[in-house]
């Protein structure tokens, strides 16, 4: 009888997988959905950092003065629930430099949020506008004027950014001018190695 119970045992504990699997120790703690409304001047729209169908997300102030990022799902979506469960498990599971870390969450029969840390420079989106100034940029240099401008040597610590973060192209002392009906084909450039048109780069005959 106890070797049979053993081996049953023994099987059981074969079956469950180890616990580092599904939990890396992170700590995170429940907050209450009052301390949500004081911390969010009560959801107010001047907090709002974003919005999409599933929930919406606002900058708050916790008790102890931490900022953080509040993550409310929308009740309206049908899959609100699930889609909690899993960003809430996930979340608590995972631990790297790179990945956004949870505080805590708030959930009840009417009201569920995730407490994550505050990334004040936002996301990438808004960071990916700096490209788009580059290339506005580049159309006034190559069509804009009567005659083209190439700048011959566009890298990233070309661009440079101003208070508002917006991207501003400099350094053109390389750069050169095209008048109408001159071939750029026919012009030899200068530049940096990783930064320039594979045409212009020069190669050495092996």
């Amino acid at each position: 009888m106890c070797i049979t119970l053993l081996i049953v045992r023994r099987r059981k504990s074969y079956r469950q997988p180890p616990k580092s699997e599904f939990s890396s120790g992170v700590a995170w703690r429940r907050i209450s959905y009052q301390e949500l409304r004081e911390a969010t001047n009560d959801f107010s729209e001047t907090n709002i950092l974003g919005s999409g169908s599933f929930c919406s997300g606002y900058e708050g102030t916790l008790s102890d003065g931490l900022n953080v990022a509040v993550k409310v799902f929308n009740f309206q979506s049908e899959r609100v629930t699930k889609s909690f469960d899993i960003e809430s498990k996930i979340l608590s599971t995972i631990c790297h430099r790179n990945l956004v870390r949870i505080i805590g969450c708030c959930s009840n029969t009417e009201f569920k949020a995730l407490i994550l840390e505050y990334m004040p420079n936002g996301s990438l989106e808004r960071w990916l506008d700096i490209a788009i100034d580059v290339a506005l940029a580049l159309e006034y240099l190559h069509h804009g004027l009567t005659f083209a401008v190439l700048h011959c040597d566009l890298k990233p610590s070309n661009v440079l950014l101003d208070q508002d973060m917006v991207g501003h192209v400099g350094d053109f002392g390389i750069a050169k001018l095209f008048g109408q009906g001159e071939s750029i084909a026919q012009t030899k450039t200068l530049g940096t190695i990783g930064y320039m048109a594979p045409g212009d780069v020069p190669y050495r005959d092996s």
